[in-house]
């Protein structure tokens, strides 16, 4: 059996911060009832099994098979706890939030389930989001078959396939110019929609019973008014997942790459066409606020084990807290998670209220976080010494997975670009030119 980190719980250690007490955490008064149980709910289930289990069991991370990383049972105990069905309308058996506070509670829970493990998260986020889709664009009797068979089986995953081989950065900006249409291609013949193309990068892509495919639907126009979006189920002839990409961090969700050859659906598989990136808004501010919550779980995580360390660990005659260098990285620390933490509630609250200055909060939380969570993590890793770089010390694990985050859901120079864009539309620079 896998033994637990060494290190990860030094000799003598103090009582670890509780997580209501870590830096950039949701004040408690700030939630209502419906927030408080959930966040309870999931906190139990972060440290009564996920936790234990990346902690004794660090070595799962790194088997090649894909399909033997995560054990069923994590998946399983999540759906016990209801956290694979948030977002599916309660009509249908799924645990609807309240739509007021709709991107603040997925932000409270996100930020809780990084704290056990971030690829975890990412295969239960992923879910929540394209569950948001659905449920607006979606027909009624699809939403019933789709999220029926979500609800039915616990290693039910989705995925939202937007990134290609070519020009993924474009995607995100968007350049609304022929020139960068997707490749993928959508074409209607005889009542149904036949795609062909790559998707890479996709998260859940290899695990994923259902996927939300977006493809270019007439060339001659930018991708604003020439892109549809279409759920194709696994096992649908012509969809082929052809390979698990091997990531630095998060490896718990197996991201995923995807190719379509003929692949035909019915007419009513379509959520959007021409304007599916328009409608995706739904998607893609959430999913800033949440890109944001995930990391800074991260974050709170890599504090709160070097917290420990340096008060338990001893280097040159005394305890590594009352080192003055040490001090002032556990400041800097705690200053960026706390300054973290405030512009994600920012950014949510925005969502929430539909406010004009959303985008712009939402790319700030997403850019801000991705950054300055990398440098909590790089912090925590020197703060251990010789150990934050062995496998077995778990410290490092942090370092990994916040590094992924500077390229997930576009690059931080792309959500750059996005954040000035939306600051000063008629003003800002193509930036790639026309």
């Amino acid at each position: 059996m896998p033994t637990e980190h060494p290190g990860s719980r030094p000799a003598g250690r103090l009582p670890p911060l509780p997580p209501s007490h870590l830096p950039g955490a949701w004040p408690v008064e700030e939630l209502d009832e419906e927030q408080r149980l959930m966040q309870a709910t999931c906190r139990r289930y972060v440290d009564r099994v996920l936790r234990p289990f990346v902690q004794s069991a660090w070595q799962r991370e790194w088997v090649m098979d894909p399909a033997d990383r995560l054990p069923r049972e994590i998946l399983e105990e999540a759906d016990r706890a209801g956290l694979r069905s948030l977002g599916i309308p309660s009509r249908f058996g799924g645990v609807e939030v309240d739509p007021s506070t709709e991107a603040a509670t997925f932000a409270v829970i996100a930020s809780e389930l990084a704290r056990g493990d971030v690829g975890v998260a990412d295969k239960l986020v992923q879910n929540w989001k394209v569950a948001v889709l659905l449920r607006a664009l979606a027909p009624e009797e699809r939403q019933e078959e789709w999220f029926g068979q979500a609800l039915a089986e616990p290693g039910f995953l989705m995925a939202h396939c937007l990134t290609e081989p070519r020009g993924a950065s474009d995607r995100w900006l968007p350049y609304n110019v022929p020139e960068a249409a997707m490749t993928t291609r959508a074409e209607h013949r005889d009542g149904r929609w036949v795609l062909n193309g790559r998707k890479h990068f996709i998260s859940n892509g290899y695990d994923a019973s259902l996927f939300v495919v977006y493809a270019c639907t007439d060339p001659s126009v930018g991708m604003l008014s020439g892109t549809g979006s279409f759920v194709v189920p696994r096992g649908t002839p012509g969809l082929e997942i052809v390979r698990c990409n091997e990531t630095v961090g998060g490896r718990f969700m197996n991201n995923g790459e995807l190719v379509l050859e003929d692949c035909a659906v019915p007419e009513d598989h379509a959520l959007a066409v021409g304007d599916a990136l328009g409608k995706a808004g739904i998607y893609f501010r959430p999913g800033k606020v949440l890109q944001a919550a995930k990391n800074l779980g991260i974050g709170q995580e890599a504090f709160a084990q070097t917290a420990e360390w340096v008060q338990s660990r001893v280097q040159g005659g005394r305890v590594l807290l009352e080192h003055q260098a040490v001090a002032l990285r556990l400041a800097a620390m705690t200053t960026r998670l706390e300054a973290a933490g405030a512009l994600l509630r920012t950014a949510a609250s925005a969502v929430d209220r539909r406010q004009p200055e959303a985008e712009v909060r939402c790319e700030a939380a997403k850019l801000f976080t991705a950054t300055e969570v990398f440098e909590v993590c790089r912090d925590a890793v020197e703060l251990y010494g010789g150990a934050g770089a062995m496998l077995e010390v778990g410290v490092q694990k942090h370092l990994r997975d916040a590094a992924v985050y500077l390229h997930m859901d576009a690059t931080s120079d792309i959500t750059s670009f996005r954040l000035v864009k939306a600051l000063f539309p008629e003003r800002a620079g193509t930036y790639a030119g026309p």
